[in-house]
This record gives C-alpha cells, sequence and structure tokens, in this order.
C-alpha cells in the first residue's frame, strides 16, 4: 500500500503576515504582533517572496525599511515536500521557519519547525501503533 503523508503545503500557516520592500519596519512590527505573529514574509505584488523577516529583524528601529532588514532570498520549500523530509531538513540546518511556495516562488504559507517536527513526530508514531491508520491521516 502507498502511505498517505502529510506535505509541507498541508501544515504551513497560510494566514502569515505578508509585506513590501517599501514599507517601514514599524508598521509592519505592530501589525504582525497585533496577529500574534514573530514574523513576516516579504512579498512583491504577485505574492512571489523576496525575504523573511523574523524576530530579530523586526526589533529594528522604527522607519527601517522592510528591504535594509530583511533577509533576503530564504530558504524556501514546495508544498508537496512531505513534512517528515522537511522537519528533518530544518532541524539540521537549523531553520526555524521558512516560507512554502509554488513552483514560481508564490507565498502558500509559512512552516515553522515546531510545526514540522509536531507533524511528523505524530504521523511517525501513528504509523508505528497501526501501519494502516497512516492512511486516514491527512
Amino acid at each position: 500500500y502507498v502511505r498517505n503523508c502529510l506535505a509541507a503545503g498541508d501544515v504551513a500557516r497560510p494566514d502569515v503576515p505578508t509585506c513590501r520592500l517599501d514599507e517601514p519596519i514599524g508598521p509592519v512590527r505592530e501589525r504582525g504582533r497585533a496577529a500574534g505573529w514573530d514574523a513576516c514574509v516579504v512579498v512583491n505584488d504577485e505574492r512571489v517572496v523576496l525575504g523573511l523577516l523574523r524576530a530579530e529583524e523586526l526589533r529594528r528601529g522604527q522607519d527601517e525599511s522592510i528591504e535594509r532588514v530583511m533577509r533576503p532570498g530564504p530558504s524556501t520549500f514546495r508544498p508537496h515536500v512531505p513534512i517528515e523530509e522537511l522537519a528533518h531538513h530544518m532541524i539540521h540546518h537549523d531553520l526555524p521557519m521558512s516560507p512554502v511556495t509554488t513552483s514560481d516562488g508564490r507565498l502558500v504559507g509559512l512552516l515553522s519547525r515546531e510545526d514540522a517536527a509536531r507533524v511528523a513526530l505524530e504521523q511517525t508514531r501513528a504509523q508505528h501503533a497501526d501501519p494502516k491508520a497512516a492512511d486516514d491521516i491527512h
């Protein structure tokens, strides 16, 4: 049988705040905090990922531009990548979070290492408890 594994696109959070290169950091930081996030994905008008702001960058000065403080070209993953593979990669490479994008770079959502590891562990436990149960995880 073929097991049904969750993939990056199933676990990534699509509600992550986004911002543009020319925005000042202050309002972006406040928008993210109000939504309960300590990250923001920098996108263009087509939602193509250009960079990532994590907590460290969001603490910068009020008027700094996003372009000056962002992490350009973050590691991104496609929605079909199995969550177990992605969790291993994120842990091994110490990536706390990573955007999930389509093949043309458009944002699907943001995946945290914690979410990836938790879901991969749950999936592994379910497969070991009952190999057929893995087919029920979706």
